[in-house]
């Protein structure tokens, strides 16, 4: 599975896709309607995104439990309402465009209009409820079968297999994650979303023979990236790199 000759070529000659980490997100402000329109400019393949909701029941694309605005106040996603969240513009360290909060919806609608791959991260428990809802949505703006639902914590992808059975699910596996998550993955044909410096020869070859995808996050050196090109993964995730690197 380790071959030094897959260094010299492309992801895309690999029949590997690239996805943009939070949108091309080493150069615009991650999760933001911005980065994921220049991950499409930059020839990804997909974005992966973190979803949270707010109070008022708005799902929007964040990483963090919290969200910096201009002026510097901070506040707490599931605390906050989606017109207080979007009252004036997201703290943008990156660059001097005006960024906003991205919703889940322009996010779906951005992958769709650029024939992309969502990867769906979703961020603590949700409820039966709250999946119909964001499924729904999904299915609704981008299909299922154009996104892939990803979540270190295995109730997700358990309720979420059982209302649609069909849709692609993947578990993130990380450091200090549960190595039982492994095993239930694999019996439960969840595919693998593994830090790459955790992953090994093994790990991918059994989720491989079980018919399962792998997809490696997050290669942000020439290093990682080259080394994630050897070993036979369907899909990398990157800050930085996309599908004309």
């Amino acid at each position: 599975m380790f071959n030094e000759e897959n260094v010299k070529k492309s992801a895309k000659e690999l029949g590997i896709c690239m996805i943009g980490h939070r949108g091309y997100s080493s150069k615009y402000f991650m999760n933001t309607e911005l980065a994921f329109t220049k991950a499409a400019e930059h020839g990804s393949g997909g974005c992966e995104t973190d979803i949270r909701k707010t109070k008022d029941g708005v799902y929007v694309c964040s990483h963090n439990h919290t969200a910096v605005l201009a002026d510097g106040t901070e506040l707490v996603v599931s605390d906050s309402t989606f017109a207080e969240l979007t009252a004036q513009p997201l703290l943008n360290p990156l660059t001097d465009d005006v960024i906003y909060l991205c919703t889940m919806r322009r996010y779906l609608e951005i992958m769709r209009d650029n024939n992309m791959i969502s990867f769906l991260e979703l961020k603590g428990e949700f409820n039966d409820d709250e999946l119909h809802e964001i499924f729904g949505m999904v299915a609704e703006v981008l299909t299922l079968e154009k996104c892939i639902m990803q979540s270190d914590r295995i109730g997700n992808l358990l309720r979420t297999r059982t209302m649609f059975p069909n849709m692609p699910l993947m578990v993130t596996f990380g450091n200090g994650d549960d190595p039982e998550n492994l095993k239930i993955s694999l019996e439960q044909g969840f595919s693998l979303d593994v830090d790459y410096r955790m992953v090994t020869l093994r790990m991918i070859r059994e989720f491989h023979e079980a018919g399962l995808e792998v997809a490696l996050w997050t290669a942000n050196t020439e290093e990682a990236f080259k080394f994630c090109k050897t070993l036979g993964v369907e899909y990398i995730e990157s800050d930085v790199y996309g599908g004309l690197d």
